[in-house]
């Protein structure tokens, strides 16, 4: 029988956007549009997903009344709405809609450039009032000019393109764009202060992070050329609204153009609204059809993808591959999880370092690689409901666990290798496996000892004294019991020293089996894990 999601649309979101979801019968949508805390959260009390825009705010409070809500699905960029943290905590994916709105708000950006250059706005209401003032609205030409963008990426760059074609000079300032894709767009990259002092007109066009919290302050903004022109369609809070207001009345800056803001709405009697220098528009850069069109269908199928294959590319709050890399990472990230799971049974002392080491083909999957590693060693301590991609990495930190990635050469006897170790402060405990032929994953080594097991099913992991007679009676002890075998492998270090068993076994033992077991007097331990787990890469909570 197929899994049926149910998806709570909260806010107006495109219907025919919604193809993706409306158009497959594994999901039911369900409209709740105009709620708000506890009507909300009763709402999603059952649902697998919820879609918003910016209007529904997606509180710790909504996510404490919700049950088995998986992902949270923004038609935008923006989370401004959303308690990303709770999210996390709780294990739920928040996903966004990044290119959908991207010519939209670039071609707003260009409008509110051309606005102040010409000073269009002023113009139209003093037109408005009866007037015809011809001498008070002179204004300046692009062609020529310098524009600055602070960011650079999807949007900024169809800006720059624009930009171009009006015949500035486009500088930026993004740590985080390649060279080559900065020449390829004919933008200078420089830092943020010599962008800010050299540009006649400085356009935004970063997320709102702690580091971009008022980015722009007072003595950035002076910094700016004096008559320059100021243009905010990213997030509100980049820009000291305090500080702007004061280098705008005093005439540094030659005006300003805003479609987003600290707290929105704006408020009525903000000092912003009585500046003739000043245009301000509602948070408009999505709001064209298209935009909201291209928006929903993005956030639609980037939801389906989570709920039905477990990609969160999309999701700001886990580490995540998609596309042809996911596929072909997927069996790494499932042979992670199992060797976490492995490595936990067999750690005595609390878990302080998990080090988790790939060598492979699959460019950019260590991030990935960690969380499905910690998924697999946190589930034996909280239980596979509670952790997921999403919430691994927290967990682990909340628990003072450090995860730490390092990326190996590529070895000659494997061609896909993951190795976790695993520390308590004093000698670490190192598995690992590799994913060999087609798909096929195997653990090569445990600890000191190496081996050749597949990891799948009920494992029982013995250690003892290399003698003769212990195979059989280990053997004897389980036959007796109805205990099937499916695999016995034993690997030593030395004849007669330590060895290490891996037996696959139809089912999980019992407590009086496994003490018997411990009994025997070659016998030095013995730890049994169940390997097959839910899928890892669905963000299920139970």
């Amino acid at each position: 029988m197929s899994t049926t999601y149910k998806v709570v649309v909260a806010d107006a979101i495109s219907r025919a956007g919604l193809a993706p979801l409306a158009g497959d019968s594994r999901f039911e949508i369900v409209e709740r549009v105009g709620l708000a805390g506890e009507a909300l959260g009763d709402a999603l009390a059952d649902a697998d997903a919820v879609l918003v825009r910016s209007t529904a705010r997606i509180t710790r409070d909504v996510l404490e009344r919700t049950h088995r809500l998986k992902v949270i699905g923004r038609a935008g960029v923006g989370v401004d709405t959303i308690d990303v943290d709770a999210a996390t905590e709780r294990g739920v994916a928040v996903l966004t809609a990044p290119s959908g709105n991207t010519i939209s708000a670039a071609e707003l950006t260009i409008a509110l450039i051309l606005s102040l250059a010409r000073r269009i706005a002023a113009a139209d209401r003093s037109m408005k009032s009866g007037a015809w003032d011809r001498k008070s609205f002179d204004g300046v030409e692009l062609h020529g000019k310098t524009l600055g963008l602070i960011g650079a990426g999807r949007i900024g760059s169809e800006v720059a393109r624009r930009a171009r074609a009006f015949g500035m000079r486009v500088l930026a300032y993004d740590p985080h764009i390649p060279e080559e894709h900065a020449r390829a767009l004919e933008i200078e990259l420089l830092p943020l202060e010599d962008v800010l002092r050299a540009a006649d007109v400085v356009s935004l066009h970063v997320p709102l992070t702690e580091g971009t919290s008022g980015l722009l302050g007072e003595k950035r903004l002076r910094s700016m050329k004096r008559g320059a022109f100021l243009v905010n369609a990213a997030r509100g809070g980049v820009v000291d609204e305090r500080a702007l207001v004061a280098v705008l009345r005093d005439g540094h800056l030659g005006g300003a153009a805003l479609d987003v803001f600290e707290t929105e709405p704006l408020p009525s009697d903000h000092p912003l609204r009585a500046l003739d220098t000043v245009v301000l528009t509602p948070h408009l850069g999505a709001s064209t059809p298209e935009a909201q069109h291209l928006v929903a269908i993005e956030i639609a199928e980037a939801v389906r993808q989570a709920l039905v294959e477990g990609d969160l590319s999309r999701a700001v709050n886990a580490p995540a591959i998609a596309g042809e890399e996911m596929r072909r990472a997927r069996p790494m990230l499932d042979l992670a999880e199992r060797l976490g799971r492995l490595a936990s049974v067999l750690m005595d002392a609390p878990l302080r370092r998990v080090e988790v080491r790939y060598a492979g083909s699959v460019p950019n999957v260590l991030s990935t690689l960690a969380a499905s590693a910690m998924v697999g060693i946190l589930s034996h301590a909280v239980g596979r409901a509670t952790v997921n991609l999403v919430s691994a990495l927290h967990l682990a930190k909340s628990r003072g666990i450090e995860v730490v990635r390092v990326g190996l050469p590529v070895k000659s006897d494997y061609a896909e290798y993951v190795e976790l170790s695993l520390s308590s402060g004093g000698a670490p405990l190192d598995v690992a496996g590799a994913v060999i032929g087609s798909g096929h994953s195997r653990v090569v080594r445990l600890g000191r000892f190496h081996v050749d097991i597949i990891p799948a099913g009920s494992l029982v992991i013995l250690r003892n004294r290399d003698v003769p007679g212990v195979i059989g009676r280990v053997g004897t002890l389980l036959g007796n019991a109805s205990v099937n075998i499916g695999e016995y492998h034993q690997s030593r270090l030395a004849a007669g020293g330590e060895a290490l068993a891996a037996i696959s076994v139809d089912g999980r033992l019992g407590p009086e089996l496994v003490t018997a077991l411990r009994q025997l007097p070659e016998v030095i331990d013995v730890r049994q894990v169940e390997l097959d787990t839910p899928g890892n890469m669905a963000v299920r909570r139970g």
